[in-house]
């Protein structure tokens, strides 16, 4: 998806605009690529820092009594946990669930895992950011593009809905087109192939800049609190330390919120 301009939500009580009616988990940090503009710095080496099954849960719990409309768990690289199957199972069976995934990781275990826990709530979103390998691999290390093609196809014929999710950077910017030819390709639906411009966050040194003021929040869950917005959990971008009842963060963040809109500032950006 492009990143677009938008004037809010109709789930709003107050005069101002909404946040989108999406929550982000944070699973955990560590990953198994190191790709060079992740926004999370993940990789092999850093800190695990899990947010846990209990607490996973519990915000299922807490964002489908708000009236969240779905949640999405990302990273890192959810599949390395163990229990990320659990945390799926649990948040599908009670409202629409998304996992972010670099699909390098699908061996025959991880898959059986995953095909036992399969329901029409489940989506699985791919990272892939060329129609070639050349052009995914230059940000997420050699052999990653054709891995990530072949698990893509073995989750298709294993039923599940897949989106793909494309970070425009240099070295595809010119070469969008063959991506959005891949996706064609490989019959996944126009809708679900989002494509975004590079963020200067986490690795980046280059890219679009992003902060409270200009970003249109979607609430973000890790260990440490709640954000503003799923592409940073940098400090300046952090709500509350606790995240627990949700709602008060929920309801800090309608408050910024509307006081950006009081200033009468351009409208905000959407960025996922």
């Amino acid at each position: 998806m492009n990143m677009n301009q938008v004037n809010g939500s109709a789930q709003s009580n107050t005069c101002g605009p909404a946040f989108q009616w999406k929550l982000w988990i944070y699973t955990n940090y560590d990953c198994n690529l190191r790709c060079s503009y992740c926004v999370a710095k993940s990789s092999p080496n850093v800190p695990r820092r899990a947010i846990g099954l209990h607490n996973a849960q519990r915000l299922v719990d807490e964002a489908v009594a708000l009236g969240f409309s779905e949640i999405f768990f990302t990273g890192g690289e959810p599949f390395v946990l163990k229990e990320i199957y659990e945390m799926l199972a649990y948040s599908s069976a009670r409202v629409k669930t998304s996992v972010l995934t670099n699909g390098m990781l699908f061996n025959s275990s991880r898959l059986e895992q995953l095909k036992a826990i399969a329901n029409d709530n489940l989506t699985l979103q791919v990272s892939l950011d060329g129609g070639l390998a050349e052009h995914h691999d230059a940000y997420r290390g050699r052999g990653s593009w054709q891995k990530t093609v072949d698990s893509i196809e073995i989750l298709q014929s294993s039923g599940f809905r897949v989106r793909i999710s494309t970070t425009e950077t240099p070295a595809n910017t010119g070469h969008i087109d063959q991506v959005c030819a891949l996706h064609r390709s490989l019959g996944i639906p126009e809708q679900d192939h989002f494509i975004r411009p590079l963020a200067k966050r986490g690795y980046s040194k280059e890219g679009i800049e992003l902060e409270k003021g200009n970003l249109m929040p979607e609430v973000t869950v890790n260990l440490d609190g709640v954000f503003w917005h799923p592409l940073s959990t940098d400090a300046d971008m952090q709500i509350s330390k606790q995240v627990f009842p949700l709602s008060i963060a929920v309801d800090r963040i309608q408050q910024q919120l509307d006081e950006i809109a009081s200033t009468g500032r351009a409208s905000l950006m959407t960025f996922t």
